[in-house]
């Protein structure tokens, strides 16, 4: 049985892009590759806020292709962290899309994963993540 898709995103909004025809495979949808670049540059916004400074990708896992991406497709990345470790962060991201051409369409997820980032210091080592205010 496959799991129900939500009706709105989860995460905050971290970035908005859209697919253009350089972005095709030669089946004419948009490249996975294209995506997956756009969702961990978007879900590193709320990593570095943590971080407080630099971070790098280190890991994603989980990712699921729901629908594809079609040329001209308003592509939303949403963003949240799931959990944080001594020098780690994990985010979750979604992309979801709309037709460019159709303002009131309803948005459908196309894609999520989650993401690991880990916060690095000036000698590009792992360092701890400072802690949060309470």
């Amino acid at each position: 049985m496959s799991e129900p898709v939500p009706d709105l995103p989860t995460g905050r909004p971290v970035g908005r892009v859209i697919a253009m025809p350089a972005d095709t495979n030669p089946e004419g949808d948009i490249f996975g590759g294209w995506l997956l670049a756009h969702m961990d540059l978007s879900g590193a916004t709320p990593a570095f806020e943590r971080a407080q400074g630099r971070c790098v990708t280190i890991a994603l896992d989980a990712m699921v292709f729901h629908k594809p991406v079609s040329v001209g497709d308003e592509v939303s990345i949403y963003a949240e962290i799931v959990s944080t470790g001594r020098s780690s962060i994990r985010v979750k991201v979604e992309a979801w899309k709309r037709p460019r051409n159709q303002a009131h369409a309803r948005s459908e997820r196309v894609t999520e994963g989650i993401f690991t980032y880990v916060a690095i210091g000036d000698d590009l080592r792992p360092r701890p993540l400072p802690d949060v205010p309470a």
